[in-house]
């Protein structure tokens, strides 16, 4: 049985423009992995000047939408962390996104 504990941790977000973004850590309790092909996108990035989420929170991958990552297995993630940041000049990417 998979638990919380061994989901994919968020080991570094550098969006700071992210409500969720405090101190380079993201604090939702989970991001969702999507976008088209080619573009892992965090779904779960909100642009807002107010922080939100948990304070105590080290977020993990809840969902990965993208088949061909080499990191999906059954549309969960199953790298043992991932980074994200900006990819281009506002898009909030999976930087661990690599493409099987």
């Amino acid at each position: 049985m998979i638990t919380l504990d061994d989901m994919s941790k968020v080991s570094e977000c550098s969006v700071t423009g992210c409500a969720y973004n405090q101190s380079d850590a993201c604090h939702a309790g989970a991001v969702t992995i999507a976008g088209g092909s080619g573009h892992a996108g965090c779904a779960t990035f909100i642009p807002l000047t107010v922080k939100g989420g948990f304070e105590a929170a080290a977020a993990a991958v809840g969902a990965c939408q993208h088949l061909e990552c080499a990191h999906n297995t059954d549309l969960e993630c199953a790298a043992p962390a991932i980074q994200v940041g900006l990819r281009g000049a506002a898009n909030a990417d999976c930087l661990t996104y690599a493409e099987s």
